[in-house]
């Protein structure tokens, strides 16, 4: 059920606030569950159990974890929870993915073969995976306390207004909402403006754009010019930022409905002058995640191996993000930035003028971005030479003039007006004169 539909926006979501309304202090994670438990199971309600399970081995041990005092122990369940946590993500994300790679070695070693077991993909099992990780691992190192009751946190486990595309909430910084939380109206009136905007970013900018970018990157090599290839990256930059960063306004307003504060997931990372300061821009709560929990406990930049560090985690914020090969590389892609940048990079292109090292951070992330759309890395091998004049087109087929009619056209104006603080600028400075 998406936020979009007619579903979720005139039946579901009016329910859910009238009866958390309605429901005592005690009853509200309660209704809160139920309804997370309904709205992820409208889709797939075989793998809601899925869920349920990775929740309740999560807190049993977390709770086991805390009520000892044996180092010993305690890192053995740390070590379980991680486990599972893992091998929910290996069975359901990444089966086929492993099958289809391992297939020929098995074959070569004189096996059958390796036949893709074909599992579904739970919808946001990244994103309740990485929380219930985070969970364990704060309660280890004694950041957060053990949540007592199952059912609350099941409740934070399953929590909708977050489930689809984050951000990744951790439990230490609501944990004192989730006990005991208070809908005022200006809190509630604040949720449902961010909602909008959010809404607005996903069904008026990003779902145009994106069809003008399926209609390029899904186009034949022998199609593809490099004014449509430029048309359908341009399209996809902009249709990707306003779907991942709409559906977080959207998260965002709706906890504020519901009495939550989540925190900020973007702030406008197409401004970056660095891949550096785009990855402290652009989905926020994944970058911090990975920093806090794989970064850092590798040593970070203590080690003098800063680089393999960066490198690793990117490996694996790529691979989080899809199971192929495109998304490995895109993680290698950004984890190359980031290693240039630390070896000096981002100093030459932070001195540089700004418009030098907006156009850099732009140039390196859209580039990103063919791979990460790209069906495979062939496809994205062709649409990056296509992009610099390389491809087979005649240009007779497929004219970009063809796709670039008025209403695309103002959708990408508005698009790159959007993704700056161009707006809330100009909002202020009208609101300052009228004062």
């Amino acid at each position: 059920m998406a936020f979009s539909t007619p579903t979720f926006l005139f039946v579901f979501l009016p329910l859910v606030l009238a009866l958390h309304a309605l429901a005592g202090r005690r009853a509200r994670n309660a209704v809160l569950l139920l309804a997370s438990l309904l709205f992820y199971a409208w889709g797939e309600a075989g793998l809601v159990l899925v869920m349920l399970g990775s929740a309740f081995a999560n807190w049993g041990l977390a709770r086991a974890l805390a009520a000892s005092d044996d180092p010993r122990r305690r890192r053995a369940f740390l070590a379980g929870a991680i486990a599972v946590d893992l091998g929910v993500l290996a069975v359901f994300k990444y089966a086929d993915f492993l099958a289809a790679n391992l297939d020929p070695l098995v074959r070569a070693l004189g096996g059958e073969g390796l036949e893709p077991p074909g599992i579904g993909l739970p919808i946001g099992i990244s994103f309740y995976t990485f929380q219930a990780m985070s969970y364990v691992v704060d309660v280890y190192r004694g950041h957060a306390e053990p949540q007592r009751d199952p059912l609350d946190f099941a409740a934070y486990i399953a929590l909708f207004p977050q489930l689809v595309a984050g951000p990744i909430v951790r439990y230490r910084d609501i944990a004192a909402q989730l006990a005991a939380r208070t809908v005022g109206l200006p809190l509630f009136a604040s949720g449902v403006a961010r909602f909008v905007v959010g809404l607005a970013k996903k069904t008026l900018v990003a779902d145009p754009l994106s069809v003008a970018a399926d209609a390029m990157f899904d186009a034949p090599a022998a199609e593809l010019t490099a004014g449509m290839a430029w048309l359908g990256l341009v399209a996809y930059t902009l249709q990707i930022y306003f779907d991942f960063s709409g559906y977080s306004d959207m998260a965002i307003g709706l906890g504020r409905m519901l009495g939550f504060r989540f925190l900020e997931n973007f702030r406008y990372p197409y401004v970056a002058r660095s891949v550096t300061e785009f990855w402290r821009r652009w989905h926020i709560s994944l970058s911090t995640w990975f920093r806090d929990y794989l970064y850092i406990p590798l040593g970070g930049n203590r080690t003098g191996r800063t680089a393999r560090n960066l490198v690793v985690v990117f490996l694996l914020c790529g691979l989080w993000h899809g199971a192929s090969w495109s998304f490995v590389l895109w993680g290698a892609w950004h984890g190359a930035f980031l290693v240039a940048e630390r070896w000096g990079a981002r100093r030459v292109a932070t001195r540089a003028p700004a418009v030098l090292g907006h156009a850099y951070a732009l140039a390196a992330v859209m580039g990103g971005w063919v791979l990460f759309r790209a069906p495979d890395l062939a496809a994205a091998g062709d649409y990056a030479a296509a992009l610099v004049g390389l491809g087979t087109a005649d240009g007779v087929a497929r004219n970009v003039a063809l796709h670039l009619d008025p209403r695309l056209l103002l959708t990408l104006v508005a698009g790159v007006a959007g993704s700056t603080p161009l707006v809330p600028l100009v909002a202020a400075r009208v609101a300052g004169g009228a004062v």
